[in-house]
């Protein structure tokens, strides 16, 4: 089996996946930040060289000796680099929200498209084992046919604001709620309408709505709520609560155990179960190793250019909506 040879840029939020990589046997083959000292902390941290540290990701394009990058620069660069690598014939993983704009999203579709190179995104909570393993619920029947499904993204900015998080195109829902909104479209499939109020009260820091709470309708009339608060003086949760005809599932993707109820056939529900699960919300090592199998295979990436676009237009959706007072149609044609 071929060793992915892999090039990181941006090491704020790209030290998880040098250890991703690393942990399915990947050789790390460039590192690249434009912080010195981010830049010095990675290469000392994991044993990588100073030859093969970098100031400029474009030192990086024409290396014959890089299979793929991953991209975990600030979400206002993802096309500008993923096009770039993309363009010289590498693989990309590049760090969720996809773009913050459709058209960024497009145009990040037509140059995967156009290399025959992979653009996987890096939607993290369907590698989280709470939701992997609600997922498989669901598939199994175990909980019925689906009607109502919830979750939140619950995570107070206030320490943690700078000047990327601030743009006003990394409105809240896009930026951190892609989370929430990405799950349920993976539970749950493509909402084919949107609905959604916004206020305003916690985090002065920033030009938009702190907190959103969006309403779903789904093709087979089940339905859907996100909340996305930026603001929130609590503990970070994305706590997930599914509804079916069968039986109930809680889960987040913090803790240690999971709750199920179900039925018999009587309709009458049982004692809940308490399932335990292991705690790991940022599982950068199996999100690598579905990147590094599908490269292989040559199969789709489970989140592949347009699933990430996917979730980028439903947050789209829900941000418009919340302006307009107005049910939006996420547009779904890529």
């Amino acid at each position: 089996m071929k060793t992915l040879k892999i090039a990181v840029i941006g090491l704020q939020f790209g030290m998880a996946h040098i250890e991703g990589a690393m942990g399915n046997g990947a050789e790390i083959a460039a590192i690249c930040d434009n912080n010195e000292e981010h830049l010095r902390f990675a290469g000392e941290r994991y044993g990588v060289p100073k030859e093969k540290r970098f100031a400029d990701y474009r030192d990086l394009l024409s290396r014959a000796d890089i299979d793929a990058a991953v991209i975990a620069v600030p979400d206002q660069r993802h096309r500008e680099l993923s096009c770039a690598f993309l363009a010289a014939g590498k693989h990309v993983l590049c760090e969720k929200p996809m773009a913050l704009t459709r058209e960024d999203t497009l145009a990040m579709i037509r140059a995967a498209d156009a290399s025959g190179r992979m653009l996987m995104v890096g939607q993290i909570c369907r590698f989280t084992p709470a939701f992997e393993k609600a997922k498989a619920l669901i598939d199994s029947g175990t909980l019925g046919d689906l009607y109502f499904l919830e979750s939140e993204y619950a995570h107070d900015y206030m320490k943690i604001v700078d000047n990327w998080r601030a743009d006003p195109l990394r409105h809240g829902v896009i930026g951190g709620g892609c989370h929430a909104v990405d799950l349920l479209r993976w539970l749950g499939g493509d909402p084919v309408e949107v609905f959604a109020y916004g206020t305003k009260r916690l985090l002065p820091q920033v030009p938009y709505d702190d907190a959103t709470v969006a309403v779903m309708k789904f093709d087979d009339n089940t339905m859907g709520k996100v909340f996305v608060s930026t603001g929130c003086k609590r503990d970070y949760t994305m706590r997930t609560v599914i509804y079916g005809t069968r039986g109930t599932l809680i889960c987040d993707n913090t803790s240690p155990t999971m709750t199920l109820f179900t039925a018999g056939e009587d309709g009458m529900a049982h004692e809940p179960e308490i399932i335990p699960v292991e705690v790991n919300n940022h599982n950068a090592a199996r999100e690598f190793e579905a990147f590094a199998d599908a490269i292989r295979a040559g199969t789709p990436a489970l989140t592949d250019a347009r699933e990430g676009a996917k979730t980028v237009e439903v947050c789209l959706s829900i941000i418009e909506s919340a302006k307009t007072g107005r049910p939006v149609r996420p547009d779904y044609t890529f």
